[in-house]
């Protein structure tokens, strides 16, 4: 009898052993996927036996319990990330799982240009990849509102431009509310380093005048000096006409000309009938265009004008303006 239960002993270290190593062996064999690269995600609370099958069903021959036992003897089961990866062939079931437990993701990017507007933004973001479209039907006020934003805030402006990185399956808010807290923290960065006697009252203000920039400024040379000439006629009180604030204004309405009569239409965005600053911004400007609106350059220059070179240049007086304007644009000797 004691015999008979060392044979049996035996048999089930042997068996056990057996299966030890035939699942080690499994777990290091490459996977047989359908397309390489494969894409897959796994769904939020998902388990390791329901993340294996929902794996599998996308294109990887994972065998599900044989994976879970896996996760589960290796404790690594409760540390499985959702989300989209990526996958070549080659990969194995054990290298699955730890890729799993970092939750190292395949990331998409999106960039939002510098001087681009919210509904440029907007498109941008509809036709991204992998996002989900959860934007819709939303008006920018519902949209300010899902992203957490005080309902005075415009949405015009309000989002850092930038390249933002997501997993596949985000949504078009998350990274809207990521772009607005960028924009959020820079600004407030910017306000608390800004040059003093400034003849603007808060952040907001600060944020219109950088749009004012971005859209004015075609050499990143000029962005400090087209500040000064903002910051010099504010001081003034003259008016800032600012074509970029006109073209804005008059929405789609805007040809790609502007003529005379657009100049002297009334628009609350019309700096040239209109003073101070428009009601909002304009576009989304860049870092460098906030940094300039709060330290504009020590000239006294009330005018500037576009050299066609992508340059502008840059008058102290009216009548040395207008012969700028005769020699640049209507190309007088």
């Amino acid at each position: 009898m004691v015999r008979l239960l060392k044979k049996l002993l035996i048999l089930a270290l042997v068996a056990m052993l057996a299966l030890i190593g035939a699942g080690a062996w499994w777990a290091s064999q490459p996977i047989a996927l359908r397309e390489s690269p494969l894409d897959f995600s796994v769904k939020p609370g998902s388990s390791a036996l329901s993340a294996a099958k929902q794996i599998r069903e996308q294109g990887a021959d994972l065998q599900p319990r044989l994976f879970y036992w896996l996760a589960r003897i290796t404790g690594r089961g409760a540390e499985l990330k959702a989300g989209s990866y990526e996958i070549t062939t080659g990969i194995s079931p054990w290298s699955l799982l730890e890729r799993m437990a970092r939750g190292d993701q395949t990331l998409l990017a999106v960039t939002i240009p510098e001087g681009w507007t919210f509904r440029q933004m907007l498109q941008t973001l509809a036709s991204a990849p992998g996002l989900q479209h959860d934007v819709g039907d939303l008006t920018p006020q519902q949209i300010m509102q899902r992203i957490g934003a005080p309902p005075q805030i415009p949405p015009e402006g309000a989002f850092f431009p930038d390249t933002y990185l997501y997993a596949r399956g985000s949504s078009e808010i998350d990274v809207l509310r990521r772009a607005y807290q960028a924009m959020q923290k820079r600004l407030a960065a910017a306000w608390a380093q800004r040059a003093p006697d400034l003849p603007l009252k808060t952040p907001e203000q600060a944020l219109i005048l950088a749009s004012l920039i971005e859209k004015e400024t075609g050499d990143a040379a000029d962005r400090d000096k087209i500040a000064a000439v903002f910051i010099n006629r504010l001081r003034a009180g003259m008016p800032l006409q600012s074509d970029p604030t006109v073209i804005y204004g008059m929405g789609l309405r805007f040809q790609g000309n502007l003529t005379k009569r657009d100049l002297q239409t009334p628009t609350a965005y019309n700096t040239y009938v209109i003073n101070g600053l428009p009601p909002t911004p304009i576009a989304l400007p860049g870092e460098a265009s906030l940094y300039a609106a709060l330290h504009p350059a020590p000239i006294k220059a009330l005018y500037f004008v576009a050299r066609g070179n992508g340059s502008s240049q840059f008058s102290d007086t009216l009548a040395e303006h207008n012969a700028a304007v005769a020699r640049y644009i209507l190309k007088t000797p």
